[in-house]
């Protein structure tokens, strides 16, 4: 997606992009008009690729032959952006340079928004609101020096432009389908909520446990996305897997589990999540696939016999979150009734997403920090048997689907299994990776400077 900075002269354009970008490619200085042709750096923010387009201040009032050519310069990255970013000086308060963008912005066919830059500390949100008054929409309180508000803009800047799928397509590009495995243990309303999704009664639905006998796929579009719906068998305990049929059913959608992208493992909200709905999330996430679980017959909970009703939904979300190390989300749902069916959908969509993405390596140190700074890394006796703390000197992603991370240490030795935790946690709440499994691991910088030059040496 391209994203086009502009705004009048010194309001902290380039300061910004070199804040969301990460880098310092970006001439700044305090002297106005530094900027004069239009420069694309990349950054990437939960996964989508953003080109951001940093231009020349623009007065339009002034007709000087060289303003005019940074005129020239921020109209082509306009009609060359998918979206636009207006930059304003919330400390200079709102300027007539600033309605004259805001009327040359309404005049594209591009979504807008409104960085109210230099909002330095929590007293000066109050800034903000006076640029209401451009007609843009609520501005976004950011400080390009401080950091502040740069994840709200990046997240609005995702939200507002084109979707990856409709850039895609675009550019003539097949995105892969999302697969999504529904799985769980028989007679949960697995086979309905399949039907939910598709619109129509696709699969056979029964009151007889164990109605479906093999892994279907179901090809299916939402919105701009391509998914594919595995409809799998009951997954049954062990001890009852007796016949042959059975074994291969339950063998089959282990099978699905693997091949999934997203797996909604289903459970009968009446119920609960039960000891063998625990057993069903620990085998997909065993596979390495993205989880959530989805209590199923919300509409019956609260009548009589049901073991949890909406008071007692938090405690379970409490007590999957202790016994399954992945964390996943639990969502409710009535297939019956279609009761928060899109929305587990939504969620299935953005879970593969985060899957699939990739975090800036800036803003994984920038967490790293975060994380230290809240609890103090553990400390212990190393080789020599000196005392000494655990340091995290530097963390990127190497990999992705699932999503893996490494952080160098002074000492692998010093870190500790709570501490490892810990950090995995962290990343999951700051990342929302709850459900995705992700690998970390640790390497010693001794040891990363070993292989560096054994591969020097080959």
């Amino acid at each position: 997606m391209k994203v086009a900075i502009v705004g009048y002269p010194n309001v902290g354009k380039s300061s910004l992009v070199n804040r969301l970008t990460g880098s310092r490619e970006a001439v700044v200085h305090e002297r106005p008009g530094v900027t004069r042709d239009r420069k694309e750096l990349g950054t990437d923010w939960n996964g989508r690729e953003l080109s951001l387009i940093d231009t020349g201040g623009v007065d339009l009032e002034d007709r000087d032959g060289l303003a005019r050519q940074i005129q020239g310069q921020a109209r082509a990255a306009i009609d060359d952006a998918d979206l636009a970013v207006l930059v304003v000086d919330a400390r200079a308060g709102l300027r007539p340079g600033d309605l004259e963008m805001a009327e040359l912005l309404r005049g594209v066919p591009l979504p807008v928004i409104v960085a109210a830059n230099k909002i330095d500390t929590v007293a000066d949100l109050p800034l903000a609101a006076e640029f209401h008054a451009l007609g843009l929409g609520d501005p976004v309180a950011v400080s390009a020096a401080q950091g502040l508000g740069t994840g709200d803009l990046l997240d609005r800047i995702v939200e507002l432009g084109p979707s990856a799928a409709a850039e895609l397509a675009a550019e003539g590009v097949e995105e892969d389908p999302i697969r999504l495995a529904v799985i769980g243990r028989p007679n949960v309303g697995k086979s309905s909520l399949v039907n939910r999704f598709v619109g129509s009664e696709r699969v056979i639905v029964s009151d007889i446990g164990g109605t479906t006998r093999d892994a279907i796929d179901l090809p299916m579009q939402f919105g701009e996305r391509r998914l594919i719906l595995i409809d799998t068998a009951g997954l049954r305990r062990q001890a009852k897997v007796g016949e042959s049929l059975e074994y291969y059913t339950s063998l089959r959608s282990r099978q699905a589990a693997e091949r999934a992208d997203v797996a909604l493992v289903v459970c009968d909200a009446t119920d609960g999540v039960t000891a063998q709905d625990f057993r069903v999330a620990e085998l997909a996430m065993q596979t390495g696939c993205a989880t959530a679980l989805v209590l199923n017959k919300w509409d019956l909970v609260g009548t009589v016999g049901a073991a949890v009703g909406p008071d007692e939904l938090a405690g379970e979300r409490v007590r999957v979150a202790r016994k399954l190390r992945l964390r996943p989300r639990i969502l409710t749902a009535s297939a019956l009734s279609g009761r928060h069916v899109e929305r587990i959908l939504v969620e299935a969509v953005a879970l593969a997403d985060r899957a699939r993405g990739r975090i800036p390596t800036p803003q994984l140190n920038r967490f790293l920090s975060d994380v230290v700074a809240a609890r103090q890394p553990p400390a212990g006796k190393v080789r020599g048997g000196a005392g000494q703390r655990l340091k995290l000197l530097f963390m990127t992603q190497t990999g992705e689907r699932p999503p893996r991370f490494s952080i160098q240490v002074n000492s692998h030795a010093l870190v500790t299994r709570d501490y490892a935790y810990y950090l995995e946690n962290r990343l999951r709440d700051r990342y929302r990776l709850e459900g995705v499994p992700l690998v970390i691991d640790f390497v010693e910088r001794a040891e990363r400077r070993g292989r560096v030059a054994r591969h020097g040496r080959g």
